[in-house]
């Protein structure tokens, strides 16, 4: 546990935690529990544009002097949208904390959900949707969670045109006071501040109000696709299987696997794709891991005709590892991912994000064990998750 960490309920149901820094610097989140994966079909995108309705005016202040008041006063805002939460956050001089503080809580607090505006926002969310399908690895990243679940998870966190018109004013209005209640919220705040003034805060501007939040059931599949598109030059390549959940303990072993197989340029897959046979310049895994679902993925951007042969790369590598793997490889990528993890720390506004979402798997004090976990990975338990039996593909290469 690191020593200068706090969580508390207050007594309006809000969750706080708080990470003490000497530097004269505050990461300020204000996040709800609630995503994608709380969202059915019809309503799916729901969360991300209620985030972009919220920096959009309130009672209080007008969309420009929302941001105008946190830069004005050197800080940075931002806010964003994952399928378990949904979170608005800013980094400050410690000596501004309160105007931090002030803004986000009207945000949550007291939007005007302006009709013009909803308007005006909803065409910018279309205008997010074509991006993400104009940009190759986003829309490659889309479409492998679509192949590794049904809807609505398979359904992209921004929604669907459908969806999204179906949004009126009234259906935004009631899900946001269903959901922005203190009950569902964390406030979470790293930098130079005082733990009790953050409660007295808390408490004061946030009256007591529950909120029951639904989930939908995430239902898993694989499958393969290969689609062609014009105007690209390079295929971009993914390969995905289901991997543990946060709330289990071999999470970190899958952590171990996939960082032994494309986590940097020491990697299997890196080494092998690009350094030995210049099949491809961009090769990257990761785990995509949460309390409701997870999955590991490789990907590569190459070109075409390479398609099948990167592939086969990618299982053969695989099914080196769950007969092969030494203590030896093992211990040295445990050393690199506790390096990794303690150089990622030293960003406040990482560290914040990070927590946030380390609360909403009820795990946020597991988050200052990774180092103990990730030593207690077993040799066994890395080779075991590298017997991929069932695995999704997905493609988009140049007509």
């Amino acid at each position: 546990m690191h020593k200068k960490f706090y969580r508390k309920i207050l007594k309006n149901g809000m969750t706080l935690i708080f990470e003490e820094r000497d530097l004269p610097i505050v990461s300020v989140g204000i996040a709800v529990r609630y995503g994608g994966v709380n969202e059915p079909l019809s309503e799916r995108g729901i969360a991300h544009f209620i985030e972009h309705m919220l920096y959009k005016g309130t009672k209080n202040r007008t969309s420009k002097q929302i941001p105008q008041e946190i830069e004005k006063n050197g800080g940075v805002m931002n806010g964003f949208t994952d399928e378990q939460i949904t979170a608005f956050w800013c980094k400050m001089p410690s000596d501004k904390l309160h105007i931090a503080l002030d803004v986000l809580s009207d945000m949550v607090k007291s939007p005007l959900f302006d009709a013009k505006e909803l308007e005006k926002e909803r065409k910018v969310i279309f205008e997010e949707m074509k991006m993400r399908k104009d940009d190759p690895m986003q829309y490659a990243f889309d479409e492998i969670q679509c192949l590794l679940y049904k809807n609505p998870l398979g359904t992209p966190i921004v929604g669907t045109y459908e969806s999204m018109n179906s949004v009126d004013r009234k259906k935004m209005l009631k899900k946001f006071r269903e959901v922005y209640r203190p009950g569902n919220m964390i406030l979470c705040v790293v930098g130079q501040a005082d733990f009790a003034g953050l409660v007295k805060f808390a408490e004061k501007n946030f009256r007591k109000e529950k909120g029951k939040i639904k989930k939908q059931k995430v239902a898993l599949k694989n499958g393969y696709k290969i689609e062609t598109r014009g105007g690209i030059d390079q295929a971009n390549i993914v390969l995905a299987f289901h991997s543990p959940l946060t709330t289990n303990k071999k999470i970190y072993a899958a952590k171990v696997l996939i960082a032994i197989m494309a986590d940097g340029m020491s990697s299997r897959l890196f080494r092998e794709i690009r350094a030995k046979r210049n099949l491809a310049y961009s090769v990257l895994g990761d785990v995509t891991a949460n309390k409701e679902f997870s999955f590991s993925y490789v990907y590569a951007g190459a070109m075409k005709e390479n398609l099948e042969k990167i592939k086969k790369i990618i299982l053969d590598e695989f099914k080196k590892v769950s007969e092969k793997l030494t203590k030896k490889e093992l211990e040295a990528t445990q050393n690199q991912l506790i390096g990794n993890y303690r150089i990622s720390i030293e960003s406040s506004e990482g560290q914040m994000n990070r927590l946030l979402l380390s609360e909403i798997d009820g795990k946020v004090k597991e988050f200052y064990e990774f180092e103990k976990n990730i030593r207690a990975v077993k040799l066994k338990d890395v080779k075991k998750l590298a017997k991929i039996k069932k695995y999704s593909f997905f493609a988009l290469v140049p007509e």
